[in-house]
């Protein structure tokens, strides 16, 4: 089932199906439910007879196969690291499931479509994330799209669309997911966890699952450490603060939590962009409750040093998962935001 603030959405797209593209294009920011979205649409092409409100009816032979997981007309093109039956590593192998989509699996893809469908009907083929594939892995699939096989819908879920290929974003028939409303989402969290914190909801960019993780992966106190140390740049030198963040991101605390160097350079990034919107006469969005710290950073501070400290953490999160030595990465990123907010004017 969908999460309620996209039933508006869902409605509008079962509308089509008159009209139904051969592919579509689920685009949005992480952690509001795409994937939920894709899957629910999923039941919806391949029920044999959807409810009024377009969702499957779970009983017939095509919906209890799928629920069963065993569907032979859906086909999930996912990384191998997010599949849930991954195969795990041996000892003697060090080799880490791929993060990418291989041009193997499409490959595979298209040897299975040249198959007529097993239950005589529509396929759904769900992409998932489609930025996560190189130069030749997005051609082969361009080709596949550019000649869908006859019955078959692609379903791409998207948080970077703008990292897709031209041509492919081309031939899908987009569909932007909003951010949810802010009174609905912390309806969410309560409902889900039990309470919602609206700070956490604020530091994921209102993206309420991605908010129930971070609560659920003790979010709150890291991001407390996080405010508490960035807070104090200019009174305390940012090699050692390098260091420091360093032995967090290894503790046991930090890798249960999945709380890893990109996610880090996430908060610095959104941090600096705050920020950035104080010096320019706007509010902070993603750590609202620290508006007076940015303010009082922000008074007489050089609004272009900050813009070029924000475009500078912007090309250091773009590089952030290269096998770079992570200890010179944090010495960068901090010494860049030292020397912004150290300006007469601008100090922390």
């Amino acid at each position: 089932m969908i999460h309620a603030w996209h039933r508006d959405l869902w409605a509008r797209l079962v509308a089509t199906d008159g009209r139904r593209a051969h592919a579509i294009l689920l685009a949005g920011l992480p952690g509001q439910g795409k994937r939920v979205f894709a899957e629910a649409y999923a039941g919806h092409v391949l029920c044999s007879a959807p409810g009024a409100d377009g969702f499957a009816c779970g009983v017939c032979s095509g919906c209890r196969l799928r629920l069963s997981g065993n569907h032979p007309d859906l086909r999930r093109l996912i990384p191998e690291a997010d599949q849930t039956e991954a195969v795990e590593t041996t000892s003697s192998s060090k080799t880490k499931p791929s993060t990418q989509i291989v041009i193997d699996q499409v490959r595979q893809l298209r040897e299975q479509l040249t198959v007529t469908g097993h239950q005589s009907g529509e396929r759904v083929v769900i992409i998932d994330p489609p930025e996560a594939m190189n130069g030749n892995t997005a051609n082969a699939l361009l080709k596949l799209l550019e000649e869908p096989p006859e019955h078959t819908v692609f379903v791409l879920v998207s948080s970077a669309p703008r990292r897709l290929l031209p041509t492919i974003r081309s031939r899908c028939q987009q569909w932007d997911f909003g951010r949810p409303d802010p009174a609905a989402a912390l309806d969410w969290l309560k409902e889900t966890m039990g309470s919602a914190d609206p700070q956490l909801l604020a530091l994921t960019g209102g993206m309420p699952l991605a908010a129930a993780q971070l609560a659920g992966s003790d979010g709150a106190a890291m991001r407390q450490r996080f405010v508490d140390d960035v807070s104090r740049i200019g009174r305390k030198d940012p090699i050692m603060l390098a260091g420091d963040w360093e032995a967090w991101l290894r503790s046991k605390e930090a890798v249960a939590a999945d709380f890893d160097l990109p996610r880090l350079a996430d908060w610095m990034l959104r941090w600096t962009w705050d920020l950035c919107a104080t010096m320019l006469g706007a509010q902070a969005r993603y750590f609202p409750d620290c508006q007076p710290q940015f303010d009082r950073c922000s008074a007489g501070g050089d609004r272009a040093v900050m813009l070029d400290c924000y475009n500078a953490m912007v090309q250091i999160r773009r590089v952030i998962k290269h096998p770079l030595n992570p200890r010179l990465l944090l010495e960068d990123m901090l010494l860049r935001y030292a020397r912004a907010v150290s300006r007469p004017g601008g100090r922390s």
